[in-house]
């Protein structure tokens, strides 16, 4: 009998878009199901190309099951597809499908981002990701966050509203900030 070999798990905190060194990280907490949280992303679409290179961003499940029963389910599809690299197509196609988070269209969303794992649908019905979701979940709450979404900058939560214009203006605070705090450390030097 053949011993099943099981591979670690790539947590969702090192799932990230942009540059990996940047001088300003996002970090969003957020629900699948959550309008706000569609809102934010919209926003973080934006940044990111307002800011090109500048920014890396992070997406952290935050499902408030509560009220939304499907978001859970969701986010574990999404930390699914991220181990083969599809985090962000099956990110962006659940934020596009919200209202279709069951488990037969989590199925569908996975092929349609270019996920190939065969046992896809049976790791959902598992839940094998569900510990992934659970961490980022008690991560969220012990940083002091209730309600979603929550946008951390440079590991600061950002209080709400989370507009375009308020997280552009943050955006370019850090930025400087990162800048005066490089030149003296090369005057320094």
């Amino acid at each position: 009998m053949h011993k099943k070999e099981v591979l670690p798990v790539i947590p969702s905190k090192s799932m990230f878009a942009g540059n990996e060194d940047a001088p300003v990280e996002l970090t969003v907490f957020g629900d699948y199901e959550s309008a706000e949280t569609r809102q934010l992303n919209d926003v973080m679409k934006e940044v990111m190309k307002t800011f090109s290179g500048k920014l890396k961003l992070v997406f952290r499940h935050f499902p408030l099951t509560q009220i939304h029963q499907r978001a859970h389910k969701a986010a574990e599809a999404a930390i699914g597809a991220g181990q083969e690299g599809k985090f962000w197509e099956m990110h962006e196609l659940l934020m596009e499908r919200y209202h279709q988070l069951g488990i037969t269209s989590l199925k569908a969303h996975a092929r349609e981002a270019g996920v190939v794992n065969k046992r896809f649908l049976e790791q959902l019905m598992n839940s094998d990701f569900g510990w992934n979701v659970q961490d980022d979940l008690r991560e969220g709450l012990e940083l002091g966050i209730r309600e979603v979404p929550a946008l951390l900058i440079n590991g600061k939560i950002m209080e709400k509203p989370l507009n375009l214009n308020r997280v552009t203006k943050a955006i370019q605070q850090e930025l400087k900030t990162a800048k005066n705090s490089a030149e003296g450390r090369k005057r320094a030097a």
